[in-house]
C-alpha cells in the first residue's frame, strides 16, 4: 500500500493549464502544488478534478454497497433456520462468517446517501470533508472485521464441505448491477465478497490522497480531508505491521590466481532458477563463484560453485544446443514496468537530496532501488551462453547482448590456443584459488546504478542519429550487416539493424537511424555475416546463428556528441573498419514542434485540416501505413521499435506530401520498418500532439490519480474532450497497436513496448508547453516521459473504446474496479 502511494506520488506531474497561467511559467514537477500555488489556481479547474474524483468514487461505492447487500441477503434466512430442528448453520457459525458485515453496510450506506446528492447537484461551494472524516473515524469496525477475516473464511469453507445447502448458497450470491448499468446482476462467490471490505479500506485512502491533491489549501474541506487521511493511514499501518519486510538480496565482487584474465557478473541458469555469479577466467581455468554471506565487519570471501579447466572446456555446436532446455524469457512489459519503478525512485532520491532530506529516508529509497535493479539484472538477460566440460557437465549463462557472449568466447578461445593441461584441484588448492578471487577481482560492484557515485555521468537522454556508412578489411566476399546497441539500465539493448549487403568485401550501407537514449553512455556496433544455410539454423531460443565478424564500442561523450553537426568516426574491430557518423538531439530540443506554414501536404499540418481536405475521418497516411504494417509487418521482430532507414522515411514523406499516384506501389516495395517509421514521424511532426496541448496537464493529473474508479472517470472524460478527428484517429491507432501486441510471442512487441514507443510522441508537449521544463535534470524530466507512457498504456490495456459509446456517456462513469 505504502509502496503504491509512493509510486503514484513520484509519477504525479501537476502542470498548470495554459489558460490558467502565464505562458512559460515554470511549475514544480513531481510534487503537489504548494499552498500559494493552490490559492492562485483557477477554482474551476480544481473543482472539475474534484468532481471527477468524487463521481468515480461514488460509482465504486454504489457497487460496494450492492456487494455488502448481497452478502447480507442469506444471513436473515440462515438465522431463521438456526433455531429450527433442521438448521443449515448454527448461530455461532453465522456470527463468525458475517461478523461486522451489517455494521460496515450501514456505515457506507449512510456515507453514500449523504455524498450522492452533493455530487449530483454540484456547486462550487460544496463541502464533504466531514463525511470522509466521519467514515475514517468508524474504521475500528474494519479492524474487528480484519481480525476475524481468516476465521470467517475457514468457517465458511468448513460449512460448505459439511452442508450442501450452504455450499449452493455460497457459490452463487447475486450482486445488483449499478443503476445505469445494462447488467441487472452478477454472480459472485461468498469468498470473493468477504474480501471486498479489506480491499475497500485501501481504496478510501487512495481517494483521500486524490481529493487532497485537488483541493485548495484554503478550502474548508482541506483540514478535514487531511485528518481523515491521517486516521486512514495510521489504521492501515497498524493492520499491516504483521507483513514481513522484503529481504534484501545481497551479492558482491571478483578474483584471481595464476593470472586473472577477465572477470564479471553473469546470470547462471541453475536448477531452473536464475543466480547471479561472479565468473573468473584465469590463464588455465574458468571458475564460477558466489559471495559468501559473512558477519558484519568480517572479511568477505567467495564460495566456489564449480570450475572447468580450460583444457576440458568446450562450446556446444548449434546442433547440440537443440537438445538443451528452452530458456524462459521474462515478458518485456515486466522489464519495462521495473525500469519505470527504478526511474521513479531515482527521481525521489534526487528530490530528497535537493531538499536536504533525512539520510535514513535516502538510504531506504536506495535500498529499494537496489532490490529493483537487482531483479532487473537477474531477469533481463535472455541470450544463452553454454559451456560444456568434456567430462559431461554442462553450464548455462544468460547474457543481455551477443557482444558479451562473443567477448567471453573469444577470451577463452585465445587462452585455449596455448598448450593447456587437464587437471583436478585438491580442496586446499581450490580454497587458495577461490580465496585469491576477492583481492584479484577487477569488477568490484554489481552493475547497478545504486552502486554508482553521485558525481558519475547520468548518461544521455534524447535521440542519437547514426549513419552507418561502409566497412573495409574483409578478407573474402560475404553477406554483411551491422546492428547498433546502446546501454539502458545497466544492460545493452539492440536498437537498429542495417540491410544485408550481399556478396561483397566492401559493403556500402549508408543507412541512417534514430535511436532513443535513456541515460545511455555507450554505443556498440556489431558486424555480422548473414547465414542463409537453413541446415545451420539453431533452434535454441534467442540464439543468433549469424557469425560475428567484428564488434566495437565507443563512449558517448556529452560534450563531443551534443553539437548540431554530424560527427564522423571509424570503429576498428578485428582488422575491420566501420565508418559511421552521429549527432545527438537532447530530449528538450526534440520536443520542439515547428508548425508548418503550408496548408498543402500532410506532415506538419493540423489533423483537422487534413481530414477536412480529404473528407476522411482518419488521415490517409495513417490508414495506409497501418494497413501495410498489418499486411506484412505484424510479425516483424521489433516492429515500431527497430528504426527504419532515414532516407527511405524521407522518400515516403515526400510522396505522401505530394499526394503522388505511386504511393501504393512505393509502400508495397518499401522496407516495413521504414513504413512504421513514417507513421511515427507523421505523429511527431503534427503542429500539436494528437492528444493536444490544452489537455496535456489534465492527462498528467488523470494518470496520477490513485483510485481506479476516479482514474477511469477522468481518463474517459479526457478522451471525450478531444476534437473528433483527434479522437477517431487515436482510437483507430489504439486498436491497431492492440492487434500488433497480440503477436507479441513472434514480434516481441508487448503493449508496454508500444506505449514506450508511441506515448511520448502522442503526448509530447509543444515548445510553449515545455518551456518551464527545459532546465530539468534528466532523471526528473524522464518522469514526464514515464507518465506519457503510462497514459497510452492505460488506454491500450482498457477494454475496446467505442467512439459513439464514449460520446453518449455522461460524467458519472461507473465501473467495478
Amino acid at each position: 500500500m505504502e509502496e503504491e502511494e509512493e509510486a503514484i506520488g513520484y509519477l504525479d506531474k501537476v502542470l498548470e493549464d495554459e489558460d490558467d497561467s502565464e505562458p512559460g511559467t515554470p511549475t514544480s514537477p513531481g510534487s503537489p502544488f504548494s499552498a500559494s500555488e493552490k490559492g492562485e489556481r483557477d477554482a474551476g479547474k480544481g473543482l472539475e478534478m474534484r468532481k471527477l474524483v468524487l463521481s468515480g468514487f461514488l460509482a465504486s461505492e454504489e457497487i460496494y454497497i450492492n456487494q455488502l447487500e448481497a452478502l447480507l441477503l442469506p444471513m436473515k434466512p440462515l438465522k431463521a433456520t438456526a433455531t429450527t430442528s433442521q438448521p443449515v448453520l448454527t448461530l455461532q457459525q453465522i456470527e463468525t462468517i458475517f461478523y461486522k458485515i451489517q455494521d460496515i453496510y450501514e456505515i457506507h450506506k449512510e456515507f453514500y446517501d449523504n455524498l450522492c446528492p452533493k455530487v449530483q447537484q454540484w456547486d462550487s461551494n460544496i463541502t464533504m470533508g466531514h463525511l470522509f472524516q466521519k467514515l475514517a473515524s468508524q474504521l475500528g469496525v474494519y479492524k474487528a472485521f480484519v481480525d476475524n477475516y481468516k476465521i470467517a473464511l475457514e468457517t465458511a469453507e468448513k460449512c460448505s464441505h459439511s452442508n450442501y445447502q450452504f455450499q449452493k448458497i455460497s457459490e452463487e450470491l447475486k450482486v445488483k448491477g449499478p443503476k445505469d448499468s445494462k447488467e441487472s446482476h452478477t454472480s459472485v462467490t461468498m469468498e470473493a465478497l468477504l474480501y471486498k471490505p479489506i480491499d475497500r479500506v485501501t481504496r478510501s485512502t487512495l481517494v483521500l490522497h486524490d481529493l487532497l491533491k485537488h483541493t485548495p489549501s484554503d478550502h474548508p474541506d482541506y483540514p478535514l480531508l487531511q485528518d481523515a487521511l491521517r486516521i486512514s493511514q495510521n489504521f492501515l499501518s497498524s493492520i499491516n505491521e504483521d507483513i514481513d519486510p522484503r529481504r534484501t538480496a545481497v551479492t558482491t565482487p571478483k578474483g584471481e590466481t595464476r593470472q586473472l584474465i577477465k572477470d564479471g557478473f553473469l546470470v547462471e541458469l541453475s536448477e531452473g532458477s536464475r543466480k547471479l555469479r561472479h565468473v573468473f577466467l584465469f590463464t588455465d581455468v574458468l571458475l564460477c563463484a558466489k559471495l559468501k554471506k559473512t558477519a558484519v565487519g568480517k572479511h568477505q570471501q567467495y564460495d566456489c560453485k564449480w570450475y572447468v579447466p580450460l583444457a576440458d572446456l568446450v562450446f556446444p555446436s548449434p546442433e547440440e544446443s537443440e537438445h538443451c532446455p528452452q530458456v524462459h524469457v521474462i515478458p518485456d512489459h515486466e522489464l519495462e514496468d521495473m525500469k519505470m519503478k527504478i526511474s521513479a525512485i531515482k527521481s525521489e532520491v534526487q528530490k530528497e537530496k535537493a531538499n536536504k532530506g533525512q539520510s535514513r529516508a535516502i538510504e531506504r529509497l536506495k535500498k529499494k532501488m537496489f532490490e529493483n535493479e537487482f531483479w532487473l539484472l537477474l531477469n533481463s538477460p535472455a541470450i544463452p551462453f553454454r559451456i560444456h566440460n568434456r567430462n559431461g557437465k554442462s553450464y548455462l549463462f544468460l547474457l543481455s547482448s551477443d557482444y558479451e557472449r562473443s567477448e567471453w568466447r573469444e577470451a577463452i578461445q585465445k587462452l585455449q590456443k596455448k598448450d593447456l593441461q587437464a587437471f583436478v584441484l585438491s580442496s586446499v588448492e581450490l580454497q587458495v584459488l577461490t580465496g585469491s578471487c576477492f583481492k584479484l577481482r577487477t569488477v568490484h560492484n554489481i552493475p547497478v546504478t545504486s552502486n554508482k557515485d553521485d558525481d558519475e555521468s547520468p548518461g544521455l537522454y534524447g535521440f542519437l542519429h547514426v549513419i552507418v556508412h561502409s566497412a573495409k578489411g574483409f578478407k573474402q566476399s560475404a553477406n554483411l550487416y551491422c546492428t547498433l546497441e546502446v546501454d539502458s539500465f545497466g544492460y545493452f539493448v539492440s536498437k537498429a539493424k542495417t540491410r544485408v549487403f550481399r556478396d561483397t568485401t566492401e559493403p556500402q550501407w549508408n543507412e541512417e537511424f534514430e535511436i532513443e537514449l535513456e541515460g545511455s553512455q555507450s554505443l556498440r556496433i556489431l558486424c555480422y555475416e548473414k547465414c542463409y544455410d537453413k541446415t545451420k539454423l539453431n533452434k535454441d531460443n534467442n540464439e543468433i546463428v549469424d557469425k560475428i565478424m567484428g564488434k566495437g564500442q565507443i563512449q558517448l561523450d556529452p560534450q563531443a556528441v551534443q553539437t548540431k553537426n554530424w560527427h564522423m568516426d571509424v570503429i576498428e574491430m578485428n582488422g575491420i573498419k566501420v565508418e559511421f557518423s552521429m549527432k545527438f538531439t537532447s530530449r528538450d530540443m526534440s520536443l520542439k514542434r515547428t508548425p508548418s506554414k503550408k496548408q498543402t501536404g500532410v506532415f506538419g499540418v493540423k489533423i483537422s485540416v487534413v481530414t477536412k481536405r480529404e473528407r476522411s475521418k482518419v488521415p490517409y497516411i495513417v490508414r495506409q501505413c497501418i494497413e501495410e504494417v498489418e499486411k506484412r509487418g505484424i510479425e516483424e521482430v521489433g516492429i515500431y521499435r527497430i528504426s527504419g532507414v532515414a532516407t527511405d522515411i524521407q522518400a515516403l514523406k515526400a510522396v505522401f506530401d505530394a499526394n503522388n499516384k505511386d504511393i501504393l506501389v512505393m509502400l508495397s516495395d518499401m522496407d516495413i520498418n521504414a513504413i512504421a517509421g513514417t507513421l511515427k514521424l507523421y505523429f511527431r511532426e503534427l503542429p500539436e500532439p494528437l492528444l493536444t496541448d490544452r489537455l496535456y496537464p489534465a492527462f498528467m493529473e488523470g494518470i496520477a490519480l490513485s483510485d481506479p474508479a476516479a482514474k477511469e472517470n477522468c481518463m474517459m472524460h479526457l478522451l471525450r474532450s478531444l476534437p473528433d478527428p483527434n479522437l477517431i484517429t487515436f482510437l483507430f491507432l489504439l486498436e491497431h497497436l492492440k492487434r500488433v501486441a497480440e503477436k507479441e510471442p513472434i514480434n516481441k512487441m508487448s503493449l508496454h513496448n508500444l506505449a514506450t514507443v508511441f506515448g511520448p510522441t502522442l503526448l509530447r508537449p509543444s515548445e510553449g508547453e515545455s518551456k518551464g521544463h527545459l532546465t530539468l535534470a534528466s532523471d526528473i524530466w524522464s518522469h514526464d516521459v514515464m507518465a506519457q507512457v503510462q497514459v497510452l498504456l492505460y488506454y491500450l490495456q482498457h477494454p475496446p473504446i467505442s467512439f459513439t459509446e464514449l460520446k453518449r456517456n455522461t460524467l458519472y462513469f461507473s465501473t467495478d474496479v
